[in-house]
């Protein structure tokens, strides 16, 4: 039976709770009302890691810490989208992103429109044709679906639409932001360092793997056979790597997880693939992240999941609980990233 009790997992815990306040007070000092003038500004379109830079990928971290600092001093910053309107299309359930989301564009000025799902994802008119009605009325779209290539033509259907990728069987953009935001505040220097994802190759997996080569960080993922990260985005991933970073994908967790600074880990069922369910538990049974498991990784390794979780499934109580896991540092980490993106995308 798993303990479900919080347990220290992690010889650096008291360190990750204290860097906490270290981080944020380090940011508040000299941070001033950011003008809008004066932010980075990135493409009209966020529908991939792939979109950004390197710079751009690090002044929106940067532009997050500022955000978060601020918002815990209660300084007032810079409102971009005062006066502006920013359509949710959600076609998938959601906590996390919806609600960072709407706080997000508030806090930022604008306003937040929601129209039903059955009436923004082309049940009554085409998917293209809900765009171009919305370019005529908001200043951006928050998109959350299923095929990338939905998501794709809704952007290319409206070229003045600022298009954020909310989600979708092959991304999920949003969330790297705040995985990556998180790995900063815990790990400080990132080049160099080692994050292991165990479990299904999926969207999570791929943007993860996207932002973290990107700022030199090397990835390892471990992946049951048929589960793994396709080999086209393998190649195009190792192709934007800086300082070195490398991409590895292996089917053994124990050597994914061996030292590494974090391990990673998502639900083995995604949405879409309930009738999957009872076969991907089995398979995915030996890639439980549980106390085994973590003991490979460095010391003072954290743990990071972007929930929901299934507690005793891909992992265990015992690990999400302790001191070494920073999964609710990355859900609010979601808004100010969050926050930073839209900021950019002006």
């Amino acid at each position: 039976m798993q303990s479900t009790e919080p347990d220290d997992l992690s010889t650096g815990s008291r360190v990750h709770r204290r860097f906490d306040v270290e981080f944020q007070n380090a940011r508040v000092q000299g941070f001033t009302m950011a003008t809008h003038e004066l932010m980075p500004t990135v493409t009209t379109r966020f529908l991939s890691i792939d979109d950004l830079s390197h710079e751009e990928l690090e002044a929106c971290l940067r532009l997050a810490a500022e955000f978060k600092a601020a918002r815990a001093a209660g300084v007032r910053h810079e409102q971009p989208l005062e006066g502006k309107h920013i359509a949710l299309l959600f076609e998938k359930p959601s906590l996390r992103t919806r609600s960072t989301f709407q706080i997000a564009v508030r806090e930022l000025g604008g306003d937040v429109i929601e129209p039903p799902r059955e009436e923004a994802f082309g049940a009554r008119e085409t998917i293209a044709d809900v765009a171009r009605n919305l370019e005529r009325w908001v200043h951006g779209a928050v998109v959350r679906t299923y095929a990338q290539t939905r998501l794709q033509a809704f952007a290319a259907a409206a070229p003045r639409l600022r298009v954020v990728n909310a989600l979708t069987d092959d991304e999920h953009p949003c969330q790297a932001l705040a995985d990556c935001l998180t790995l900063k505040e815990r790990l400080r220097e990132l080049p160099g360092r080692t994050i292991a994802f165990v479990g299904d190759g999926n969207n999570v997996a791929t943007s993860l793997a996207q932002a973290a080569v990107l700022l030199g960080v090397n990835v390892r993922i471990a992946s049951p056979a048929g589960f793994e990260l396709p080999v086209r985005v393998r190649e195009r991933i190792a192709s934007r790597a800086r300082a070195g970073a490398q991409l590895t994908v292996i089917a053994d967790p124990i050597a994914a997880v061996r030292d590494a600074d974090a391990i990673y880990t998502d639900v083995w069922t995604s949405m879409g693939q309930e009738g999957e369910a009872a076969d991907r538990h089995t398979i995915f049974g030996p890639y439980q992240v549980n106390r085994e498991l973590f003991a490979h990784a460095a010391p003072d390794a954290i743990f990071m999941h972007c929930l929901p979780a299934h507690r005793g499934d891909e992992v265990t109580s015992e690990v999400l609980d302790s001191s070494a896991s920073v999964v609710f540092d990355q859900a609010e980490n979601r808004l100010h990233t969050q926050k930073a993106l839209l900021a950019m995308l002006g």
